[in-house]
């Protein structure tokens, strides 16, 4: 059994089909999620918004919630960053930015931070076509947001940082627990995140706390939505392929999240689509399948060369 005080990477392996059916429709909850992220802050308030979000996963998660002998540290460890720490740096970020997708520069911070911490913990190595694509990548997000308007949101921006460095912290121990139940995972997240947040949303929010009995049925149901479909489903997904492959593999993938998000945003909202928007999108995308494609050499490279040593040894 591996010590909760060590972090180990798995040795990588290629996509297969069902690898990439995990990862788009992650990608696509974890988009459609900043319409019911709006919604709720909007009429519940950032972090009695994400105090009910997290009770909510706790709550229908309770059924699957198990001890795990020996891996409660970082399991608890992993409910403080990113079920508790990371939503109360969003739900901040959230409360004091007048230009929501501003925040998606600080956002997209959690890629290179992920593979920064993955290179100095776990030795990872990380070639320049990779490089090359995930600065692709991030250049292309940093275009959707290109606007003069950012620049008067530095502090909600430095707050969502913070935000990604958790995130990014969070999934080096996701890598180190395997073999559990992403349902446990997620009630785990749910139960301790939410008793982190609670005192955050009762000392900067106490109104917004003592509305939630009151909330409509359609803030209700964009908060379950955020909570099931985002929390469950989407970071439910995360773990499940942190557990199979790399960080500096699966990292990337959240990548084309903001302009999923920004194509459901216009649809939803009605808010234009500009020709910046469009290439910064293509950008981005061209970014991720560099990396997706020599993910894939490198896989096969590396299969090739344990069968020729086994090979050689038969």
């Amino acid at each position: 059994m591996q010590p909760d005080s060590q972090l180990q990477d798995l040795p990588d392996r290629g996509f297969n089909r069902l690898d990439w059916a995990v990862a788009v429709m992650m990608m696509l909850l974890w988009g459609f999620n900043i319409i019911a992220m709006k919604s709720a802050v909007d009429s519940a308030g950032a972090l009695p918004g994400a105090f009910l979000r997290q009770a909510i996963v706790a709550v229908v998660c309770l059924p699957f919630l198990r001890i795990v002998p020996g891996r409660m540290k970082l399991i608890c460890t992993l409910g403080v960053l990113s079920g508790g720490l990371f939503y109360v740096a969003v739900g901040l970020s959230l409360k004091v930015t007048n230009n929501v997708s501003a925040l998606a520069i600080a956002g997209q911070l959690g890629v290179p931070f992920s593979l920064i911490l993955a290179v100095i913990f776990l030795k990872e190595k990380i070639g320049i076509p990779r490089l090359i694509g995930i600065v692709l990548a991030l250049f292309g997000v940093l275009l959707l947001v290109f606007d003069p308007a950012a620049g008067k949101e530095l502090p909600a921006i430095a707050i969502s940082a913070v935000g990604s460095l958790i995130w990014a912290t969070a999934t080096l121990i996701q890598r180190n627990l395997g073999g559990i139940g992403v349902l446990n995972i997620s009630g785990w997240l749910g139960l301790i995140g939410s008793l982190v947040i609670l005192p955050f949303a009762l000392l900067l929010e106490p109104d917004g706390m003592a509305l939630l009995p009151h909330l409509s049925a359609e803030t209700y149901a964009w908060t379950a939505y955020a909570a099931i479909g985002s929390s469950i489903g989407g970071h439910g997904a995360m773990v499940w392929l942190l557990q199979r492959h790399s960080v500096s593999t699966v990292s990337p993938l959240t990548i084309p999240t903001p302009v999923i998000s920004v194509a459901f945003a216009t649809w939803w909202f009605g808010t234009p689509l500009t020709w910046l928007m469009i290439a910064g999108g293509l950008i981005a995308l061209l970014g991720v399948s560099i990396v997706a494609v020599r993910n894939a050499q490198k896989a096969r490279e590396l299969a090739e060369a344990r069968l020729m040593k086994e090979g050689t040894r038969s």
